[in-house]
């Protein structure tokens, strides 16, 4: 597919734009096998050579450098499961990001599942503190140690980000850096109880799969934004979680859930907030190159590769 280049100016990074690719083959925030295969597939897919034809330098460090890290003896805190492994790896995540982001990259974590959000958004409001954060994903991922059935840290990052719940020793390292009003989500769908009380006590934006129905995907995006970078002037962490986008469009993921954006609308958001010129982190979470056939698998990791381009400068024109 020819790519155009959008030479949109970045307000934050310095030219020539560099991106630095952090691949996280992580699976330890949930039980199903194989999401820590997703970063190397969507590399071998050809997304460096990709990002360099759109005019990024981009530096790439292999994904073997969490993989180290291990917590041998990790039973459950509280409900919590692999709270050890969860956090050391989220841990090092943030220094790997946050030291990119001081050099005046931008990173884009690969995925792994989104637990390691808790790293790179730690990584980026080191370097951003007034960073705001857009997270497109079917899921709040805002579950508490109290609220939380499964225990799946990838169902828990954003209340830690933002110092919502009992306090875990073990994550005491997570600044609760993110505000209430920098946070806002598109894409809601499968929220559990305990989050929609959250999100209201805490009055937290969300646009859900009925927003998006109602005022279409280009109304939505301008909400969002409106309400989370009012002056479009702050930084932008975009955590994409591919299950945001219909089954159909990305079907090898853990917990696909129907009813989903289409691949047109998951694109726009990664064009729209590049336009903005302020994106300077960005996450593709939760590919799972073993949950479907072949034929499904190379469909999810080509989205997983279009969506970064989308959001690092790929116009359709």
């Amino acid at each position: 597919m020819a790519s155009h280049l959008e030479s949109s100016v970045s307000r934050f990074l310095p030219d020539p734009k560099s991106v630095a690719i952090v691949g996280c083959p992580f699976r330890g925030g949930q039980a199903k096998l194989g999401v820590d295969k997703g970063p190397i597939r969507i590399v071998e897919a050809g997304l460096p050579e990709q990002l360099s034809e759109l005019g990024w330098q981009v530096q790439y460090d292999g994904h073997h450098q969490f993989e180290e890290i291990d917590a041998e003896n990790d039973p459950p805190i509280g409900k919590l499961k692999n709270p050890r492994l969860v956090s050391r790896v989220c841990k090092a995540v943030a220094q790997v990001v946050g030291d990119h982001a001081k050099k005046g990259q931008l990173p884009l974590t690969l995925g792994g599942d989104h637990s390691l959000a808790m790293g790179t958004i730690s990584g980026t409001l080191e370097k951003y503190p007034d960073a705001c954060v857009i997270w497109v994903d079917a899921h709040a991922d805002i579950n508490t140690a109290e609220t939380t059935d499964s225990g799946n840290i990838h169902g828990m990052p954003l209340s830690f980000l933002l110092g919502i719940g009992p306090k875990v020793d073990e994550f005491s390292w997570v600044k609760p850096l993110l505000k209430p009003h920098r946070l806002v989500y598109i894409g809601l769908r499968d929220v559990d109880h305990g989050e929609r009380r959250i999100l209201k006590e805490h009055g937290i934006k969300a646009f859900s799969m009925h927003e998006v129905d109602k005022y279409g995907i280009g109304r939505v995006v301008e909400m969002a934004l409106d309400h989370v970078n009012p002056g479009r002037k702050l930084p932008i962490h975009l955590s994409f979680d591919v299950d945001a986008l219909d089954p159909s469009v990305a079907p090898s993921t853990g917990t696909p859930v129907r009813g989903g954006l289409t691949f047109r609308e998951g694109h726009y958001i990664c064009e729209s907030v590049y336009e903005t010129g302020c994106l300077v982190a960005l996450d593709i979470m939760e590919v799972n190159p073993s949950l479907a056939d072949q034929e499904s698998v190379k469909q999810t990791i080509a989205v997983g590769c279009s969506l970064a381009r989308s959001a690092l400068g790929e116009t359709l024109l």
